[in-house]
């Protein structure tokens, strides 16, 4: 490939339909071919199915840590969304750049391949590393293998900067996310004879309204991190299903929450505070009528929080690259959290703005991409230690 600018390779990524349900392997080719036409080796790290892989490759010397730049490939569906462009083709208005994954977060993949032939002209000192993952939309799921192995490396990276669309403003900390399903086990019967059944619903209702006075109180001031907004943990329902016609009292019935957690607040109290609740007030209900009705909670997704310190070398080093120590924290979530568990403390800094994501239309802006180039370019002065940090 001739031209390497970040407009032109984004073109290319956006016709990738990395669907988070559908595989990102021709993409992953791609990106594989492109960096080995440029003399530089990748790996790739596979889904048990092997219908989908992370990517990892390194510029500069391998013998030390060095800078990751991440971020993920796969995208959230068009389906039902009224677009009024072809969402898997780049298309330029206006200095937007429109497509599904512009914003989150081509855009920055995007300007990581073009800085590649920047980083190769310069004698790097501190290598960079690309670090591209599949299903980040689902959970943070698909980085978790990638990690395990960059964690048992014996010159593991030393910081990571994921590009995820803040503005290109530097951030620092988002929320962790816990998420559950609960099953409701009742007993059918005609509703004629309703008392003798256990409706499953109304159990899940009185659950939900439990989940509901746990956020009440987590809502509270002296709960409150001000670094966020909302300034504190939240509970939030957002699938249920049961039921299977009026005349029947329902037998099953499932739903699905999630606690967007602020650091230091553990989200397991919430699933133990639910199950206490339903041991204490509803089971013996429930199975005073019949004996086999229950209420399990069953683990969907989690990934921790972030909160990397203002004063670490990743936080100065985005102070630098930005132009920005004005720190700031996002209300979406990030794989952050799992690098800086996995010993990589990590920063967030992309192109874009999270606005626009996950919505018809979405774009970058043509303004964003070019600046998210420069700093790049910026990084790979630091990177050749022409510049040192104070």
């Amino acid at each position: 490939m001739s031209d390497h600018t970040s407009r032109t390779l984004l073109d290319r990524l956006i016709g990738f339909a990395t669907v988070s349900r559908d595989s990102n392997l021709e993409l992953i080719a791609f990106v594989q071919h492109y960096l080995a036409e440029l003399g530089v080796e990748s790996e790739l790290f596979h889904n048990a199915e092997r219908t989908k892989a992370n990517l990892f490759a390194t510029i500069g010397p391998r013998e030390r840590g060095g800078i990751v730049l991440s971020g993920h490939t796969d995208v959230v569906p068009v389906d039902g969304q009224p677009w009024t462009v072809d969402p898997f083709r780049l298309t330029e208005k206006d200095g937007r750049l429109y497509g599904r994954g512009t914003a989150d977060m081509k855009g920055y993949l995007a300007s990581v391949l073009a800085a590649v032939p920047v980083f190769l002209e310069r004698k790097l000192e501190v290598p960079v590393h690309l670090a591209f993952s599949y299903d980040e939309e689902v959970g943070c799921l698909g980085v978790r293998p990638m990690l395990a192995e960059l964690e048992k490396r014996a010159h593991k990276p030393r910081l990571c900067l994921i590009g995820e669309p803040t503005g290109l403003q530097p951030v620092l900390g988002h929320k962790g996310k816990f998420a559950m399903r609960c099953h409701v086990k009742g007993a059918a019967c005609h509703s004629a004879y309703a008392p003798y059944g256990v409706n499953a619903i109304q159990y899940a209702a009185r659950l939900i309204n439990q989940l509901e006075s746990i956020g009440d109180e987590l809502a509270r001031p002296e709960h409150h991190d001000e670094r966020f907004d909302p300034p504190f943990s939240t509970v939030q329902t957002g699938v249920i299903k049961g039921g299977r016609a009026l005349n029947i009292v329902p037998a099953e019935c499932e739903f699905d929450f999630e606690v967007r957690t602020v650091p230091g607040f553990d989200a397991n109290s919430v699933a133990d505070r639910l199950l206490r609740y339903a041991e204490a007030e509803l089971l013996p209900k429930m199975r005073a009528v019949k004996a086999d009705t229950g209420i399990d909670l069953q683990p969907l997704n989690a990934y921790p929080e972030l909160a990397t310190s203002p004063d670490s070398e990743a936080a100065r080093l985005l102070a630098w690259l930005s132009g920005s120590n004005q720190f700031g924290t996002v209300a979406f979530g990030t794989e952050g959290g799992l690098f800086t568990q996995a010993g990589i403390p990590t920063v967030v800094c992309g192109p874009g703005s999270m606005e626009q994501g996950h919505k018809p239309d979405e774009f970058v802006t043509v303004e964003q991409l070019e600046r998210c180039d420069a700093m790049l370019a910026r990084l790979a002065q630091y990177a050749a230690q022409e510049t040192m940090l104070a």
